[in-house]
């Protein structure tokens, strides 16, 4: 299932993929891979996403929400 919350919640940022990446210590290709739904991310690693995109996990990361 597509991230589409986390592709917007990036670009409402302005950061490429590569920025987000850079500062959440993974590849650009991790990142891509989380928005196409292409790869299930640690916890720990959605937490530090969340941080640098001031959004919750709920607001990323639960399908429901």
């Amino acid at each position: 299932m597509k991230n589409l919350k986390m592709k917007v919640a990036r670009m409402e940022k302005g950061l490429s993929q590569i920025e987000l990446a850079a500062k959440v210590g993974v590849t650009r290709q991790t990142i891509g891979m989380i928005e196409a739904g292409d790869y299930n991310p640690t916890l720990n690693l959605c937490i530090s996403i969340c941080r640098e995109l001031d959004k919750t996990l709920d607001d990323l990361f639960w399908e429901g929400a």
